[in-house]
């Protein structure tokens, strides 16, 4: 297993050792994984003030994560045409960010059901715009 600085990830506020187990599991290249994540995050940016509305959040280091549902998820990649195993990693991906983050923070429900996607997004970046 990888460490987080070993796989590059760019501005998406995801440790490289989670793309890594998730690759593993899923059988998909790290890097494709890397690169639909930034075209990802990149759509994510504008996204804090409807997510926090709709989604129950934590905030962690500069970072919050998102617990959204299955329509959420679908809506959030209807722009995008990633292949089906891409699809899934970048979910699995963002949803286990979002577990970490939730399990850190105090005073929060953890449990993710199996409708239920994590959505991770630096906050810092999107405050700039």
């Amino acid at each position: 297993m990888t460490s987080d600085t070993d796989l590059d990830t760019g501005e998406v506020p995801i440790g490289g050792a989670v793309v890594e187990r998730v690759a593993e599991r899923g059988d998909v290249d790290p890097g494709r994984i890397v690169d639909a994540l930034l075209a990802l995050n990149a759509e994510l940016l504008g996204r804090h003030s409807a997510f926090e509305r709709s989604a129950e959040y934590v905030t962690v280091d500069g970072t919050r994560a998102y617990r959204i549902d299955e329509e959420g998820w679908r809506d959030l990649l209807a722009d995008f045409d990633f292949e089906a195993p891409v699809e899934r990693a970048v979910r699995a991906v963002h949803t286990e960010g979002a577990r970490l983050r939730f399990a850190s923070a105090v005073g929060v429900d953890d449990h993710f059901a199996s409708d239920e996607a994590g959505v991770v997004i630096g906050v810092d970046t999107a405050e700039q715009f």
